[in-house]
């Protein structure tokens, strides 16, 4: 049985350019901190890794500062203290925008009568003029504020407006902070033309291997005190000894996608299609969420009235399909989705809600083999539901 693997949201196959990195350092020896041979050997795999990750989005390869992840990278960022070409600022308010991974939600080093949130339309869009009027209102009363927005949603795949915010955001002198996780390695970013003071990234979104992550800075004038103190690893900003094999692999897989990023755009965008028309084509009555706006080229966020998202994730899984639930905070758990809340989704759509996502390694044959086992699913949930109702 082919087992179609559609949940690259969650996380991404191992791409073989980081798979054969990873394997060359394994066979090796070396702490980046030593001064001998070997140490200096795993140094300079962690400085190529360094450029290429900075490569990927634009940015200054000494502003990148290697984490265990993602969520590490986010609670490192999202800091009320933060060095500014030497000059210390201290951030009164966190504004995070109703769609944030939970990662954000949790609000860094910020207590949660610091954290504010900042609204969106029906599609999940960060709604500008209420943006505009918060940051006024602080500024207007001398706070200082500290603004993090995702670029592409986990689970709608919308893309937000990022040049538009942080305009507003700087405007009011505010800093600004992106969540890149889910559009790095998948559609063009460029931390410049983001308008960013700092992103986070994660290795293994796209490709690279789990246990790594990036916190980036818009130039290394921007100084962020350590979240883990100890030794003086990732300019002071993260102590503990380097994952070395981690981190070349993540800078492999930050290379290919770059190198294959325009074509796999468009390859992505129409297998995405092709799903979407094959799920309209079963089932008329589906909704794919945000589906007007601008998104990232890989997600489709579904709904079909009648049925449970949690059952139907368990039916695609047996029958070899991986997918997840737009309803969940991320795969593997069901509830109430704090993004389909900020969005006002209907009860009845947001309990339906199913996402899929799909990669570098995705094929035709995948979307094929979801949309035949759909057709089987579709008929017998709605059968099995019109018989509860007889």
């Amino acid at each position: 049985m082919h087992r179609a693997y559609l949940d690259h949201n969650a996380t991404s196959p191992l791409r073989p350019a980081a798979r054969e990195a990873m394997i060359g350092v394994l066979t090796e020896t070396g702490n980046a901190s030593s001064v001998h041979r070997e140490g200096r050997s795993a140094r300079a795999k962690i400085d190529h890794a360094r450029e290429q990750v900075a490569k990927l989005v634009g940015a200054e390869a000494a502003a990148v500062i290697f984490t265990s992840g993602a969520t590490e990278a986010i609670a490192l960022g999202l800091s009320p203290e933060i060095e500014l070409s030497g000059r210390s600022l201290c951030c009164d308010l966190l504004l995070i925008s109703g769609v944030e991974h939970p990662a954000v939600r949790a609000g860094g080093r910020f207590p949660a009568d610091k954290i504010e949130i900042i609204p969106v339309d029906h599609a999940g869009v960060v709604d500008l003029s209420a943006l505009e009027a918060m940051l006024a209102r602080h500024c207007n009363a001398g706070r200082q504020v500290l603004v993090s927005v995702m670029a592409a949603n986990n689970e709608t795949g919308v893309i937000q407006p990022l040049d538009k915010i942080a305009a507003k955001v700087h405007a009011d002198k505010g800093l600004f902070h992106v969540d890149a996780v889910q559009i790095t390695g998948r559609y063009p970013f460029n931390f410049a033309t983001s308008g960013a003071d700092l992103i986070s990234i994660s290795s293994h979104k796209l490709g690279g291997p789990q246990g790594a992550g990036a916190l980036i800075t818009r130039n290394t004038k921007i100084r962020i005190p350590p979240f883990l103190r100890g030794g003086g690893q990732e300019r002071g900003a993260r102590a503990g000894t380097e994952n070395v094999a981690a981190i070349v692999g993540f800078g492999a897989a930050a290379d290919d996608a770059a190198l294959k990023l325009c074509e796999e755009v468009d390859r992505l965008a129409d297998l995405r299609d092709k799903l979407e028309a094959g799920i309209h084509s079963i089932a008329p009555d589906a909704t794919v969420l945000s589906s007007a706006a601008l998104r990232v080229p890989n997600t489709t966020c579904f709904a079909v009235p009648g049925i449970n998202a949690e059952t139907a994730v368990i039916a695609f899984d047996l029958e070899g399909i991986a997918v997840s639930s737009g309803a969940a905070c991320s795969s593997g758990k069901v509830g109430t989705s704090p993004t389909l809340a900020a969005m006002r989704i209907e009860p009845e759509i947001s309990r339906a809600a199913i996402r899929t996502s799909l990669g570098w390694s995705s094929t035709i044959t995948d979307v094929v083999r979801f949309l035949e086992v759909f057709a089987q699913i579709h008929e017998r949930l709605i059968s099995n539901q019109r018989t509860r109702a007889a």
